[in-house]
Order: C-alpha cells, then sequence, then structure tokens
C-alpha cells in the first residue's frame, strides 16, 4: 500500500512556528519536498538522517506531484511542505487532485500564516471592538486575475482590515484601489518583510500617500505582508471601546457579573 502525502503548513519563515503535529510529521518523514523560494530550509532539518529531501522551487506543478506520487509510493510518510498554511494561497487543490486519481492519500496540517505572523512582529490587532470585526485576506491582480467583486476597491470599501498577499509588486494599484474606495491619504499602512524571518524581518510603519516611498526606502521589493484597516496603531490612541468578554459588568457561562450588567 502507498504511505501518505501530508501537507503540512511551514508557517511564516521561523522554524519554530512549526506545529508540533508538522514537526513530527517530518521528524518520521521518509521524504519531503519543500518550497525553498518560500520555506527556509531550516524546516527541513527536523527529518530524519537519510529522509529524501527536494527543493520544489524549479519544478512544475506536473513535476510535483509526479514526485510526491512516485515518493508515496516507497515511503510510508512524505511531507509537502509548504509556506504558511497549505489551504491558503497554496495550491493545495492542484496538487491533490492528482493524487487522489493516482490512488494516493494525503491529508493537510493547517500552518501559521504570514498574515498573523505580521500583526505579531508589528504587535498590532486584526480586530477591535467597535472599531472592526472583519478581516479580509486577499491579493491584487497580477498575472493571475481576481475574480468579478474581488476588486480591492470593492473589499476596501468595508473598512475593515485588510491583509494583502503577494501584492508588493504592485504598489501602484494598492494605492489605486484604496482610494478609489475613499482611503484617506493618512491611513495607517503596516508591511512587513519576511514575517519572523532571523535577521531578515523589517517593519515598516507609514500611510497610504507614503506607503511606496517608504517601502523604496527600506528596500523590501518580495516577500512581505501589507496591512491596511482602522485598528492599525491602537496602542497609542488615548481611548479604546472595553471588550465586553472580559468586562467585570458581563456575565457569560464561566463568570457572573460583580457589577451591574452592561449591555450585550
Amino acid at each position: 500500500m502507498p504511505g501518505t502525502v501530508w501537507f503540512v503548513g511551514a508557517g511564516p519563515g521561523d522554524p519554530e512556528l512549526l506545529t508540533l503535529k508538522g514537526k513530527k510529521l517530518l521528524e518520521r518523514a521518509g521524504a519531503v519536498l519543500f518550497a525553498g523560494s518560500l520555506v527556509d530550509a531550516a524546516a527541513t532539518r527536523y527529518a530524519p538522517p537519510g529522509c529524501l529531501i527536494r527543493d520544489s522551487k524549479d519544478m512544475t506543478l506536473e513535476e510535483m506531484t509526479e514526485w510526491l506520487v512516485a515518493a508515496a509510493k516507497a515511503h510510508e510518510t512524505v511531507v509537502r511542505l509548504q509556506t504558511g498554511d497549505p489551504t491558503l494561497y497554496g495550491a493545495l487543490i492542484e496538487l491533490t487532485r492528482p493524487l487522489t486519481a493516482a490512488g494516493i492519500s494525503w491529508k493537510v496540517v493547517p500552518g501559521v500564516s504570514s498574515a498573523m505572523a505580521a500583526m505579531a512582529a508589528a504587535g498590532e490587532s486584526m480586530t477591535l471592538p467597535e472599531v472592526t470585526q472583519t478581516v479580509i485576506l486577499t491579493r491584487v491582480a497580477g498575472r493571475t486575475p481576481m475574480p468579478p467583486g474581488e476588486e480591492l476597491e470593492s473589499l476596501a470599501a468595508h473598512r475593515s482590515t485588510i491583509c494583502l498577499f503577494l501584492s508588493i509588486t504592485r504598489l501602484a494599484e494598492v494605492e489605486r484601489g484604496l482610494r478609489a474606495a475613499g482611503w484617506a491619504e493618512a491611513s495607517p499602512v503596516l508591511v512587513v518583510h519576511k514575517a519572523s524571518w532571523a535577521d531578515e524581518e523589517r517593519i515598516v510603519r507609514t500611510t497610504l500617500g507614503e506607503l511606496r516611498r517608504a517601502c523604496r526606502e527600506a528596500g523590501i521589493v518580495s516577500q512581505a505582508m501589507i496591512v491596511v484597516g482602522p485598528t492599525l496603531g491602537a496602542a497609542s490612541w488615548p481611548d479604546l471601546a472595553r471588550s465586553k468578554l472580559y468586562d467585570p459588568s458581563f456575565t457569560h457561562r464561566w463568570r457572573k457579573a460583580k457589577t451591574k450588567e452592561c449591555d450585550t
């Protein structure tokens, strides 16, 4: 019987941000295919001696699936190590359909997204009570077009937190889309290059009006997360709406109110 191919989220860069499950799978893997252009090769060091390790950065989709099928026929555990989370911009379905057709079982282990790692690096929160409770994960159109209705101008009209993947080389389009949605030139923007990568992480705090200049001066041209939203900079605000969950006047399943109950 062929083995199982595990699509493991490698996280944003720091090998220690692998999940425990992902690390355990690597430790018993017979073969590992990792995305070397985005995944730190240090993550493959968890693999045992003698493990077959292949970098996929120069491979086509067909070559990757052929390699995974062959590896699964020779090994009980095969790991496809992907950047961030496999379900987000990871070509997961394109990779798994041929495996299913070949009779190879596969499973997915989630990983830490670079969107979360970028906000953690900057000490920011994606959501705040009475500010926004919505996060949009998206990109601007490049060689891969956006489906109708998912243009940045349309999504930005919600005025929620927006995490822009794969868009650092499209800053003119980013600016144009946000301006068309009515965002002010002074709107805060966070750009994080290689979040969690040791000695390579760079954090830029700027505004919509200064975005291109700030990125140019910082030399950020690849592997960066762009975040815009109404919560940025909240740590320095004079006042914040308080979360009801931790309010002493709020009763919930695990705690009774200690003061007069607030509105829910």
